[in-house]
């Protein structure tokens, strides 16, 4: 494989240098899926690196076979944040941009990366990007739902002045499909060490804060959606109304994400009330479980540890 060699200037979408990070643990099948999409593209990476926490699978020797880096840290020390800031700084030097990917964001098509490219381009102003996710093939309606009402088929750019009418969602931005500047992202501090989650959301906002632009482009997709158990829903919840409690910058500087999420709760009945009218019981009941797992989360202070612990996602948090 040539992957890991230097992108050639030859011509205008290809003169920029970037790398790709994924982290990764037990990816499982869909990680062959992951590679031959990442190796069909036709901007190929100055360095793929792969942070791995400690995998039982094949997919560490599945990735080295690929001619990928692989750094290699204890499931224990994975934070969201921390780990990519320590990928940051593995591949800053090869790279004017930085891509991170999820293992279960696949790239959409052979052109993604190409795509991706071209937005950086086009609105050299813009200091970050992230990339439309599609519903994965089998996702159901409500999944299917969630994914085309955060990722639209319409791009745009934010700056700070526009959270006088998106509020929180001037900042919404993602790490299962997201591309930052490297000087710009290094100059504001790089990713926050400690956070549950959120480390996309709380990057996007500090750079708005630093006077950049942030930028979704809809041109460059990945597939990308969750089959969560309404268990798995209220952790992760759970995990979000923490981040916003230790975060409460977010909330005073852009405003809460409640009236986004009555947004979406109210178009996602819409949605189902036609043929897909049987799941709107499930959908309801996901978003009161979703809203207690926030509000639990928000008050995360006045629990003991062990209780945080057993609500959230991210346990290791703790």
């Amino acid at each position: 494989s040539v992957l890991n060699s230097l992108i050639e200037p030859s011509t205008s979408v290809t003169a920029l240098r970037f790398s790709v990070v994924v982290p990764i643990k037990n990816p499982g099948a869909k990680w062959h899926d992951w590679l031959r999409a990442l190796q069909s593209q036709t901007c190929q990476p100055a360095k793929v690196l792969v942070v791995d926490s400690a995998s039982t699978d094949q997919s560490v020797q599945w990735a080295q076979q690929a001619g990928y880096d692989i750094l290699h840290i204890e499931a224990k020390d994975f934070a969201h944040g921390a780990t990519r800031q320590l990928a940051l700084n593995q591949v800053a030097p090869f790279s004017d941009w930085v891509v991170f990917l999820t293992q279960d964001a696949i790239l959409a098509n052979e052109h993604a990366l190409e795509n991706l490219l071209q937005a950086i381009r086009s609105q050299p102003h813009v200091a970050a990007w992230h990339g439309r996710q599609l519903p994965q093939p089998d996702a159901n309606a409500i999944e299917t739902h969630f994914r085309h009402f955060n990722y639209p088929p319409q791009s745009h750019v934010v700056q700070l002045q526009d959270k006088a009418s998106l509020g929180l969602r001037a900042c919404f931005f993602s790490n299962a499909y997201g591309a930052y500047r490297t000087a710009d992202l290094l100059a504001i501090g790089g990713f926050p060490p400690k956070v549950i989650l959120g480390e996309d959301t709380w990057v996007a906002a500090t750079l708005l804060k630093a006077g950049h632009s942030v930028g979704y482009t809809a041109e460059s997709c990945v597939y990308h959606s969750h089959h969560y158990s309404i268990r798995e829903e209220f952790r992760r919840m759970f995990d979000t109304g923490v981040f916003h409690a230790q975060n409460p910058w977010l909330r005073s500087e852009f405003g809460a994400a409640e009236k986004r999420g009555w947004a979406y709760v109210q178009s996602q009945v819409k949605h189902l009330m036609g043929s897909h009218s049987s799941l709107l019981p499930q959908a309801l009941f996901s978003h009161a479980v979703k809203w207690v797992g926030f509000r639990m989360g928000l008050l995360h202070r006045h629990w003991p540890v062990s209780f945080n612990r057993f609500c959230s996602m991210h346990r290791l948090h703790w």
